[in-house]
């Protein structure tokens, strides 16, 4: 009697888990499936943009493609990189220290107000993250530049890699630290040489979601990096003076009376969809076999 009420047991549960395990399934369909349709509706409208001198020229006026002469991207593309790679150098330094501070000394005085800032930035509208570069950085300059989008999009990434940090770093066993410690490596270097390594994989992680995040914002751009048509003459150009960005130049497509820059447009969704996909492709190739 007792073995016949364990096998019903058992075949309800298999039943239970098999229910689970297809409701599961269910639900990432129904989280995948507005995702392919959004991806491929931007590839269908955009691919036929997509050719050789999409890579190789600049925008230029309107005349340019009304005329049907060749126009391009390829300062967009660049500008991309150069404005989001001093985004990233500007943010590591200080959204790692913060996260050390926060996971390592949870008892610092400057914690508590730490937190606050953090989250305060991490939850401000991504305009007014803008509007602070545009303070600190435009007015006093005197120009949109390249590298007042930096530092916008650095406001961005800040608070996300603080936070992964923190939670990559606090995931790592105590006995870790303690291994250190008990050899007489002073508390930094343990931090740097024993926890850090072991947490690898997290804080990749977290530089990832930030990059992705910044990469796709607009509004910060339209108050400091601004736009521009054409490629700068001089790599200083670059970092000094109005640069061009993937998401400016996809919404200021998207709002044009022409239907030749609606196109481009959607190309420049492609190029920009690719580009963080790819990133995260070759972070996780990167990371694959090296966990602790």
């Amino acid at each position: 009697m007792i073995a016949i009420e364990e096998r019903v047991s058992l075949k309800r549960r298999n039943l239970w888990g098999r229910f689970m395990v297809m409701l599961l399934v269910l639900s990432t369909l129904i989280v995948m499936i507005p995702l392919l349709i959004i991806i491929g509706y931007v590839i269908i409208n955009g691919i036929g943009a997509l050719n050789w001198e999409f890579f190789t020229e600049e925008l230029g006026s309107p005349a340019r493609a009304i005329q049907g002469r060749p126009t391009g991207l390829v300062h967009t593309i660049i500008g991309t990189l150069v404005v989001d790679t001093m985004a990233l150098i500007i943010a590591a330094p200080v959204g790692l220290g913060a996260g050390i501070l926060l996971s390592e000394y949870p008892d610092h005085r400057l914690n508590p107000p730490l937190r606050i800032i953090n989250d305060t930035l991490n939850g401000m509208p991504a305009i007014l993250k803008g509007l602070l570069a545009f303070s600190i950085i435009v007015k006093p300059m005197g120009t949109f530049s390249g590298l007042a989008g930096g530092v916008a999009l650095a406001f961005v990434m800040i608070p996300i890699i603080a936070r992964a940090t923190e939670s990559a770093l606090m995931s790592i066993p105590w006995s870790i630290r303690e291994a250190g410690l008990a050899i007489g490596l002073p508390r930094w270097r343990v931090v740097l040489s024993t926890v850090m390594p072991a947490a690898r994989t997290g804080l990749v992680t977290g530089f990832l979601i930030a990059f992705a995040r910044a990469a796709g914002e607009a509004a910060p751009l339209m108050f400091t990096s601004f736009g521009n048509n054409y490629l700068p003459r001089h790599w200083t150009g670059m970092i000094f003076g109005p640069v061009d960005t993937l998401p400016q130049r996809l919404y200021s497509l998207a709002i044009s009376p022409y239907r030749e820059w609606h196109t481009m447009g959607w190309a420049a969704g492609i190029v920009l969809m690719v580009f963080v996909i790819g990133l995260f492709i070759t972070a996780r190739l990167m990371t694959r076999g090296r966990r602790y």
